[in-house]
């Protein structure tokens, strides 16, 4: 009997192990293949590479605030992802500001310069490369002010992660490798460009060959970051910083003047906002085009997108019908009034586009700027942050194309944007660019908010597609109640003019087919796609103060806590 009860005593431990090791592996198996959700109380940065989410909390760990974080995460991203990101370039950002209670937005945008050459132009073909392209330089005069105006920390402490990573150097990764092959060739043969743009990048990868691993210095860049943060903004608007500029865009033949540069502003102003689930959407005003992402809510708040299956039919064509609506709003209105805008999203304009919803016949119309002949999608960055005094902030910034203008000024490592590029020049537009003006923008820096606490800050880079694909992460993240990182995740689309889509593969193909055959000229792409952007966002819960992350695999995004 002793030895019997012995027995089962084993096999009851063995039947026990053998169940907590199924647990154990049902564990494992359902956080196969997917990042963690990373959590803390004294907040988190969200950002489109791993050491430039680093760079910013480590401001927060060390007391600076989300203001201070968004300039330390910036000017790493310059570094860190060149093509892409840098103080040369323009944005915006929106913030909850804790101590006031509210929601404010930031314009750092350039008007369209005074000697822009607008009666010369008809094709913005003629404005992709080189210096006619570039307008002012707003990034760093947009980070500056946010310390300015709501940041604890100097200058010479934010910046001083970019400088090192600029002089020590950085291994190149996968989306680095990807950038530099796609622009290389053409900018590396330019006879008027290359040898600056060469010298600058090529010339300082060690083997003078971008591949993985390969370490890029940035000397530079590093010096003209020390150089600002002695001498803050002005040493660009205004001082010898801005001469190099000016001096080496007029060399080429460009039109950017210092008076340009001098009537430079970074304005906060009052977002605007829609109401979602219980929810405030807060996003630019215009003349920046994020109206459609509120209209796109607006329009699917009029269906209970929860009792149609994730992911199928229902759930895509409803979204994708409302998208494409709105789209074509935009387009036609070109930049509202304030009595304009209040008319767009009002109840009987929404409820007029979601009967067009509801009806199911196909929809034709236009995604893109009025300029028919778009094909290039933009090159921007997107980074969220929020820290424990409640702060949150997204910020949305681009050089435009790949590596912008591709002027690189000699001896500073600045790379100047191209956004004079998505300028009206169409002679008989409605839509046509006014010298002097902040001409739109197709970005939409987000925060959301529950009462009168914030609870996500959301952005993403991706042209017109920010547009888009902004409202399908949101949706999965409050309509289905995924975690944030899994909403990001989520698979996502990218409608362009008249009706086509392309839908990444991971949805069933099932429901590829039934979307085609609703009238969607549907491509099946790829897994997963940079077309529906390189979304980062930082999530609170005003209950406990807990920040969680969420940063797209699409790019090289990151999420770091502080601690």
């Amino acid at each position: 009997m002793r030895k019997m009860r012995w027995s089962r005593r084993a096999e009851l431990a063995t039947i026990a192990a053998h169940e907590d090791g199924l647990q154990r592996e049902t564990i494992m198996t359902m956080q196969h293949g997917k990042r963690p959700t990373v959590a803390s109380r004294h907040g988190m940065v969200a950002a489109a590479h791993p050491l430039a989410a680093a760079a910013g909390a480590r401001i927060l760990s060390n007391g600076g605030n989300a203001f201070d974080a968004a300039a330390a995460t910036a000017a790493a991203l310059n570094v860190v992802e060149p093509y892409m990101s840098g103080l040369a370039g323009q944005g915006l950002a929106t913030a909850y500001i804790a101590k006031e209670k509210r929601v404010r937005s930031l314009s750092f945008m350039g008007a369209i310069p005074h000697k822009f050459p607008l009666d010369k132009l008809s094709k913005r073909e003629q404005l992709l490369r080189g210096p006619v392209a570039v307008g002012a330089p707003g990034n760093l005069g947009g980070w500056c002010e946010m310390v300015s105006a709501y940041g604890t920390k100097k200058l010479s402490e934010l910046f001083a992660p970019a400088i090192k990573l600029a002089r020590d150097g950085t291994a190149l990764i996968e989306f680095n490798i990807e950038e530099f092959k796609n622009a290389g060739p053409e900018l590396g043969a330019n006879p008027a460009l290359g040898p600056a743009w060469r010298s600058n990048y090529i010339d300082g990868i060690e083997g003078g060959t971008p591949k993985l691993g390969a370490v890029l210095k940035q000397p530079d860049l590093a010096k003209t970051f020390e150089t600002i943060a002695a001498e803050g903004p002005k040493a660009l608007y205004g001082g010898a910083l801005g001469k190099k500029l000016i001096d080496r865009l007029q060399e080429l033949g460009g039109v950017l003047t210092m008076e340009d540069l001098l009537d430079a502003r970074f304005e906060w102003v009052d977002p605007i906002s829609a109401d979602y689930r219980g929810r405030t959407v807060h996003v630019p005003p215009p003349p920046c085009e994020s109206f459609q992402y509120l209209l796109t809510l607006r329009i699917l708040e009029g269906f209970d997108l929860a009792k149609m299956p994730r992911n199928g039919v229902e759930h895509i064509d409803t979204v994708l019908r409302a998208i494409r609506l709105a789209a074509g709003v935009r387009i036609r209105t070109g930049t509202p009034s304030k009595q304009k805008l209040a008319e767009l999203l009002s109840d009987g304009h929404v409820e007029g586009l979601r009967a067009r919803v509801r009806d199911k016949k196909p929809i034709t119309g236009p995604t893109e700027q009025w300029t028919p002949d778009i094909k290039e999608e933009g090159h921007t960055t997107s980074f969220s942050i929020g820290d424990a005094e409640g702060n949150m902030v997204c910020v949305t910034q681009s050089l435009g194309s790949v590596f912008g203008s591709g002027v690189v000024v000699p001896g500073t490592g600045i790379c100047c944007n191209n956004f004079l590029y998505w300028a009206d020049v169409t002679p008989d537009s409605p839509n046509r660019a006014k010298i002097g003006e902040i001409m739109p923008v197709c970005v939409a820096p987000s925060i959301v908010t529950q009462g009168d606490k914030p609870i996500l800050a959301l952005g993403t880079p991706g042209s017109y597609g920010i547009l888009q694909t902004q409202p399908q992460a949101f949706v999965q993240y409050v309509d289905y109640a995924m975690p944030l990182q899994q909403a990001i995740e989520a698979p996502r689309a990218r409608l362009t003019d008249g009706r086509a889509v392309t839908l990444e593969t991971r949805v069933d193909p099932a429901v590829h087919a039934e979307l085609r055959q609703r009238g969607h000229d549907l491509t099946s792409g790829p897994d997963w796609t940079m077309k529906v952007g390189g979304m980062q966002g930082v999530a609170i819960d005003p209950a406990t103060g807990m920040y969680t992350g969420g940063c797209d695999p699409r790019r090289d995004g990151y999420v770091v806590p502080a601690f």
